[in-house]
Order: structure tokens, then sequence, then C-alpha cells
């Protein structure tokens, strides 16, 4: 079996894994963050889990992306860039400015997602620098442009909105406010939101099916878990605001 063939197996498992995925998420809540509880086995900083589990996506996709005939090629570099604006910021970055002081993660869910996200590295760097081929002139191709627009539209949205939660508390509070500010105006989940939009933008800038598989899988993650973190505000909040939505304004 040729490895483009292999490849293509893996791109139809992600979307099996996406249908799965969203339809557990439905009748089990993640343990991790505000919804973490007992009984997933040992846990470790969730600090360190989220340093752990995101690295694949940077780590594992530079090796594979350098391993590819066309890495040096315009087009590819700059998918690969994109690509690690969000990564690198998530793995490196997001860890660090969020206050996790003496929280924990379940060991199993972070190895759950560092696995997902070392089969969604290969998948998605083999298609741009080894699988896929893009000729300069699909820099000014309206699927690349207006994929490029929404993920850097996306991760704005996204970053805007961590800022926001990082900044609710003040250096020694615990316990959760309700984030005011952004389009937390319209939605509970607004970081979730410009993911949403990023891997979208990144289906439409690859033009793949590698990358519409993530766009799928991101849905089927994200949108429970955004149901999930609007209904724990409902509860816990009297006063939450009845206008906002889940995660897409005006929509869910």
């Amino acid at each position: 079996m040729t490895e483009a063939a292999v490849h293509g197996l893996l791109v139809w498992a992600m979307f099996a894994l996406a249908a799965l995925t969203f339809a557990a998420l439905f009748l089990v809540t993640a343990p991790y963050g505000r919804h973490s509880r007992a009984g997933w086995g040992p846990e470790v900083s969730a600090r360190l889990a989220w340093v752990l589990m995101e690295s694949p996506a940077v780590l594992a996709f530079l090796a594979v992306f350098l391993l590819g005939a066309q890495r040096s090629a315009t087009v590819p570099l700059v998918l690969a860039g994109l690509w690690l604006l969000h990564y690198l910021q998530r793995t490196f970055v997001y860890p660090f400015r969020i206050r996790s002081a003496g929280r924990k993660m379940a060991l199993s869910i972070a190895a759950m997602a560092f696995v997902f996200n070392l089969l969604n590295a290969y998948i998605n760097a083999r298609w741009v620098s080894q699988l896929g081929s893009y000729g300069v002139d699909w820099l000014l191709d309206p699927r690349f442009l207006s994929g490029a627009a929404l993920m850097l539209i996306g991760w704005l949205i996204n970053v805007h909105s961590d800022t926001i939660l990082v900044r609710l508390r003040a250096p020694g509070e615990s316990g959760y406010k309700i984030p005011r500010g952004g389009l937390y105006r319209w939605v509970s989940c607004p970081n979730y939101f410009g993911e949403l939009l990023e891997w979208l933008g990144w289906a439409l800038a690859t033009w793949s099916t590698a990358g519409l598989a993530f766009a799928v899988y991101t849905a089927a993650n994200l949108v429970p878990r955004a149901l999930a973190h609007h209904r724990w505000y409902q509860e816990r909040f009297d006063d939450y605001p009845a206008e906002r939505k889940a995660v897409v304004p005006l929509v869910l």
C-alpha cells in the first residue's frame, strides 16, 4: 500500500473519530478545566499537561514537514507558518498565561490528546509538504486568501478571548466570574468560536481532506464542550446574560 493510500485511510479515520467524539461528549463532559473531577486516574500539573499534550502539534508537525520534498517551497512554508502561529502560542505561551497554580489534569486525558495531536500533525504536515501540490499562484487563489483571512481572524478572537479570561482573576484570587467584553457579549465561549474559524480557514487554505477532517473534528470536540460551559455558567450565575449563545453568535 502506498503512503498516499495510508494517509487517506488515516484521514477517514479522523472523520470517524470526530463522529465518535461528538457522540461521546454529549454523554460525558471531558474532565478537565472547570469540569475536572476524580476517577480518571493519576493526575499531573495542568500546565505541564498542556505543554506535553500540545507539543506534537509543533514538534511532530515540524519533523514531518521537514521530511517532505516540498519543505522549501513557498506555499508549504506559508501554510506551515499559519499552523505554527496557532500552535506555538497554544503550546508554549497559553499554558503559562492561565492561572493554573495547584490545578491538575488527569494523565489519561493528556495522553489521549497527545495521541490525537500526533495523528493530526502527521496527516496535515505530510499533505502540505509532500502529498499536496501547490504552485506559488495558490497564494492568490480565493480559497487560500479567504482561508488565511479566517485563520488570522479566528486566531485573534481566540487569543483576545483567552486574555479576557486570564484577566478575570487578580493574583491570588480563585473561583469563577462572568467574563465580559469582546465576543463574550454574544457567546459563552468565543475562544472556541475563534478556533472553529481557524480550522475552517485551514481547510479552505489547504483545500484538502486532511484539513477538512481536522475542521470537522474541532467542531465535534468543541461544540459539545461549549454547550457544557454554557449550561455551567447558567447554573452557577443567576444573573448570567440570557441573550448569550454558547459558541456561534446569534446561532448556537
